[in-house]
């Protein structure tokens, strides 16, 4: 029996209880779900409820007397072995072991659908993530959003919502400038400018723009005066670094749907029409000779300004056209992934869906994501090989692999400070924690083979009722929890709740793996009990890959 299944039954129990009299309630006011969940101590059953202490006032009786009304109508449903009432009204269920069992050969016939749901259906989601300036490798922070916000776009896809992966591309303002300016300082053999880029990446894209650049039949850029020149290293030199992060992105299993270039918001007039909207709701004054957006009416603790008085659009102005023309693609949530540096920017872009008549938290959510510290034995590692000052997605793909990079920064709440050790996370060992899911998945496959060697077959046969040993209780009530996890995990943007239900599961099987046998010993014959605990085995080993799956990280059959 799944969750969802005891739910239904809980829910029909209230709906009979209602039909017969015997509950004062409005028929509407039954719920077609029952939330449950897993009781703390494992002794006290198997899934818990408090529906009665929710309902009870409602209807105008006790909650104990109707968690115990409850309790008797439960009590004949099939797969339920026994119903306790605890306390104010708390309902303990107990499956019979064939109930509970019976999961696993759900999850294995159910395969990759194991785990999805229908908790975000219906919504279009945008999800902006990593950003990245086009005047550098990504660096450690930016490889955390890479691998925290694809994480979170496979898992809002599992519980049912379309979404679409956006890169903003930062190609309008002063630091697109400066980058222009460090390469040509760089081509003509000079320090680069005191605000501008270093580090050996720029060299190398300086050196890439003269060859295509003569490639191309053009002049060599630095025989040109400087301000054109300029505008070669701004045009060749964008191209080549962003390509430069697709490249690296992809390499790490990340790509978008969507760059959308900041400079068309200004070449479009998108900017102005989202001005000219506010206007028109009354959000937009004038002073100072600048334009304001009245923020302080939604809570920022004070007004923006949008135009400047030299006619220039300030950087907020960008900021909200791009996020009127999510909305007017039609998304129902935009998402937006920054950077620790700002909070600063919550409120003012909160007050900003609120002018435009949405939802702030919900039509418009940010995430802030903090810190990332890399250490390797104990020292700190600040230094790029490549790009000089920071830590690059290829340093740290070098240094651990994808894998290990993808699952470390995605198995920690994104607004906690993370410390990574390299020589942890390269290591083969249980303190690995993503070894230590993989390893837990190969083990499984091995196991699949060792079985198929020795003649057990699953569909040989499967007698649920026969997975009565403690680890096997556990092992299932993990592998039941996997959807209402990536539910979770979905509803609350917090894509480390699957790394972290991924870690217990391999821990509950590793510890079944040491009690129950799948093989039978010596020459003793193949029974049920071996057969049906291939099913479990191979249904541990599905959860764990589509657990892996949302993460992005791969499910290895051997290591």
């Amino acid at each position: 029996m799944t969750p969802l299944e005891l739910s239904h039954a809980i829910s029909a129990a209230l709906a009979a209880a209602v039909s017969d009299g015997s509950l004062a309630l409005p028929a509407e006011d039954v719920p077609e779900s029952v939330h449950v969940e897993r009781p703390r101590q494992r002794e006290h059953g198997d899934w818990a409820t408090n529906v009665a202490l929710q309902l009870a006032k409602k209807a105008g009786v006790p909650p104990r007397a109707l968690a115990e009304d409850l309790a008797a109508r439960l009590a004949s449903t099939p797969g339920i072995a026994k119903v306790d009432v605890a306390g104010p009204g708390f309902l303990n269920i107990t499956l019979d072991a064939a109930a509970a069992g019976a999961l696993a050969r759900t999850i294995v016939e159910a395969g990759t659908a194991y785990g999805r749901g229908d908790a975000e259906a219906g919504r279009r989601i945008n999800l902006e993530f990593v950003s990245a300036n086009p005047t550098g490798p990504i660096h450690i922070g930016g490889v955390r959003w890479a691998a925290v916000g694809d994480s979170l776009a496979r898992i809002l896809e599992a519980a049912g919502a379309e979404v679409t992966r956006e890169y903003y591309f930062n190609d309008h303002g002063a630091q697109i400038d400066r980058f222009a300016r460090s390469l040509l300082a760089r081509a003509k053999g000079e320090e680069a400018p005191e605000d501008g880029y270093g580090g050996q990446y720029i060299e190398d894209i300086a050196t890439a723009v003269i060859e295509d650049a003569l490639a191309a039949g053009d002049p060599d850029p630095r025989t040109l005066p400087d301000d054109e020149a300029q505008e070669v290293f701004r045009a060749r030199g964008v191209e080549r670094m962003f390509a430069e992060i697709k490249e690296s992105l992809h390499g790490f299993g990340v790509d978008f749907d969507v760059y959308f270039h900041e400079d068309t918001l200004h070449e479009s007039g998108a900017v102005d029409r989202a001005i000219e909207r506010l206007r028109a709701a009354g959000h937009i004054f004038e002073a100072d000779g600048a334009t304001w957006l009245r923020t302080t009416t939604f809570g920022d603790d004070k007004d923006r300004v949008v135009i400047k008085s030299d006619g220039e659009a300030a950087y907020i102005a960008g900021d909200i056209a791009y996020y009127l023309d999510k909305r007017e693609r039609g998304f129902d949530d935009a998402i937006l992934m920054l950077g620790a540096d700002h909070h600063g920017y919550v409120s003012r872009m909160m007050a900003v869906c609120a002018a435009f008549g949405d939802e702030p938290g919900r039509n418009l959510q940010i995430l802030i994501g903090q810190l990332v510290n890399l250490v390797r034995d104990g020292e700190p590692v600040r230094m790029s090989k490549r790009a000089g000052t920071v830590v690059t997605l290829e340093d740290l793909v070098e240094a651990v692999g994808v894998d290990a990079a993808r699952y470390s920064l995605a198995r920690s709440s994104s607004d906690s400070t993370i410390d990574l050790d390299l020589g942890v996370l390269a290591s083969a060992t249980n303190e690995n924690p993503v070894y230590y899911v993989q390893y837990a998945h190969a083990r499984t496959a091995n196991v699949a083979r060792n079985a198929a060697e020795h003649g057990v077959r699953r569909e040989d046969g499967f007698d649920p009722s026969l997975l009565t040993h403690e680890t096997e209780a556990a092992l299932l009530g993990m592998l039941t929890d996997f959807p209402r996890v990536v539910a979770q995990a979905a509803q609350l943007r917090e894509p480390h709740r699957v790394a972290r239900y991924a870690e217990s599961l391999a821990g509950a099987y590793h510890k079944w793996y040491g009690e129950c046998r799948v093989t039978p010993l010596g020459d003793a014959p193949v029974e049920d009990v071996h057969r049906t605990r291939l099913w479990l085995n191979d249904a541990t080993r599905q959860v764990l890959a589509n657990a892996l799956g949302l993460l992005g990280v791969s499910a290895p059959e051997r290591m």
